[in-house]
C-alpha cells in the first residue's frame, strides 16, 4: 500500500509540474504575444496627410532598412521590426529607390506601403547638340554619377566593346537626347551610359535608310552632329544638310564652325582666324571631308534630316542673329550676306557694350 501511496503523489506532482510548465508557456507566449503585437499596433509620430523622402539603397537587408526608416522617424529601430517582416512574408519584397513614405503609420501600415511603392521618378533633360563634357556635367549636377568617371567610361575601348562600338573611340554621338525618367535604384554610370545608347539604337532603327553618297552609319551620325549643332530650327535641317551634301558632291570642305569649336581644347568662347586655320581631326575648314567624329549628340529630327536632305542650289548659309540663316548659291552672295549679317552683329554687340 505504501509504495501505490508513493507512486500515486508522484504521479501528481509529476501532473502539477507538467500543469505549471504548461501554464508558464502559455503566460510566456501571452506575454512574447503582447509584447509583439505592442509593436506591430504602435503608430509612429505625424499624421498620414504627410509624407518622409526615404532613399534604400541597392541590396539593403531588413536590419539596414529598419535603421533607415528608423533615421526618417517612421519606425522604432527594433529587432521586432525583421520578425514582423518575415511574418507578413514581406522579408524579400522590400524595395530598393527613393520613396516618398506616409508618416503615422503603424509597423505593419509601413511594411505593407513599402512592398508596393512606386519609386520616385525624376526628370533629366537632355537636349539636342550637348557633348559628352555637357551631358556628364548634367548627370552629376543631379547626383546620379560622377562626371569624370562619366566621361572616362564614354571613351573605355572594353566598354565601348560590350555596347558593339568597339571600333569608335568614343559614345560621343550615341548618347542619345531626350527626357530620361530616373529613380534611385543604385544605378552605375555604366547603367546610365547604356541606357542612352540603347535609346539611340531604338530610335536609328525606326529611322534608318540608304543615305545620300551613299554615307556609311557613321557618317550619318557625323554630319547629324554637324546639322544639329548649326541650327535649331527644325525647318532649316534639312535644308542645312543638302547643303554639305551639295558642297560633298562637289569636292569642298564644309567649313563649319561648330567642328573647329570642338577640337579646340579650352575653347575660349571666341572664334579666330588662328582657330579657323590650325588643323585637327575636327577642323572642316583644313579638313577635305567630314571630321573624324561626331561633335554632339543628335536628336531624330537632325538624323532625319542627313537621311532626307532638302535638295537646292545652295552651297553657303550665314547666321541672321536671329536664329535663322541666309542661305546663298555663289561665293559673291554669300561674302555679301556675311558683311551684312556681321555687321549687324558688330553693331548690336557695340550698341550693348555702350
Amino acid at each position: 500500500m505504501e509504495n501505490e501511496d508513493q507512486k500515486s503523489c508522484s504521479t501528481t506532482l509529476e501532473k502539477r509540474v507538467i500543469l505549471v510548465m504548461i501554464l508558464s508557456f502559455f503566460v510566456a507566449a501571452l506575454s512574447l504575444a503582447g509584447w509583439f503585437i505592442q509593436f506591430a499596433s504602435q503608430v509612429a509620430a505625424g499624421n498620414k496627410s504627410e509624407t518622409e523622402i526615404v532613399i534604400v539603397p541597392k541590396g539593403s537587408s531588413v536590419k539596414e532598412i529598419n535603421g533607415i526608416l528608423a533615421n526618417a522617424g517612421l519606425v522604432k529601430d527594433d529587432v521586432r521590426f525583421l520578425v514582423l517582416a518575415r511574418y507578413l512574408g514581406l522579408a524579400a519584397k522590400l524595395q530598393a529607390g527613393e520613396f516618398a513614405l506616409h508618416r503615422g503609420q503603424t509597423p505593419q501600415e509601413l511594411l505593407k506601403e513599402l512592398a508596393i511603392a512606386k519609386p520616385i521618378q525624376h526628370a533629366v533633360i537632355i537636349r539636342e547638340g550637348l557633348n559628352i563634357v555637357e551631358i556628364a556635367k548634367i548627370f552629376a549636377d543631379g547626383g546620379w554619377c560622377d562626371a569624370e568617371e562619366f566621361i572616362r567610361l564614354s571613351e573605355d575601348p572594353d566598354f565601348l566593346k560590350s555596347l558593339n562600338l568597339g571600333a569608335h573611340k568614343s559614345l560621343e554621338g550615341y548618347l542619345y537626347p531626350d527626357t530620361y525618367y530616373l529613380t534611385r535604384k543604385g544605378q552605375t554610370t555604366a547603367d546610365l551610359l547604356r541606357m542612352q545608347v540603347r535609346h539611340f539604337f531604338t530610335v536609328w532603327n525606326e529611322i534608318k535608310t540608304a543615305a545620300p553618297l551613299e554615307l556609311s552609319s557613321y557618317e550619318v551620325l557625323i554630319l547629324a552632329s554637324m546639322v544639329e549643332k548649326e541650327t535649331a530650327k527644325a525647318e532649316e535641317r534639312p535644308l542645312i544638310a543638302g547643303v554639305f551634301f551639295n558642297r560633298l558632291k562637289k569636292g569642298m570642305r564644309m567649313q563649319s564652325d561648330p567642328t573647329v569649336v570642338y577640337g579646340v581644347e579650352n575653347f575660349s568662347g571666341k572664334l579666330t582666324r588662328t582657330n579657323l586655320r590650325t588643323p585637327t581631326p575636327y577642323n572642316t575648314y583644313t579638313l577635305k571631308r567630314l571630321p573624324i567624329g561626331p561633335i554632339s549628340n543628335p536628336g531624330k529630327a537632325a538624323l532625319t534630316a542627313v537621311l532626307h536632305p532638302t535638295e537646292s542650289k545652295f552651297y553657303y548659309f550665314v547666321s541672321q542673329n536671329d536664329g535663322s540663316h541666309k542661305f546663298s548659291e555663289t561665293l559673291r552672295e554669300h561674302n555679301r550676306a556675311v558683311n551684312k549679317y556681321q555687321r549687324s552683329k558688330k553693331k548690336q554687340a557695340t550698341e550693348e557694350s555702350g
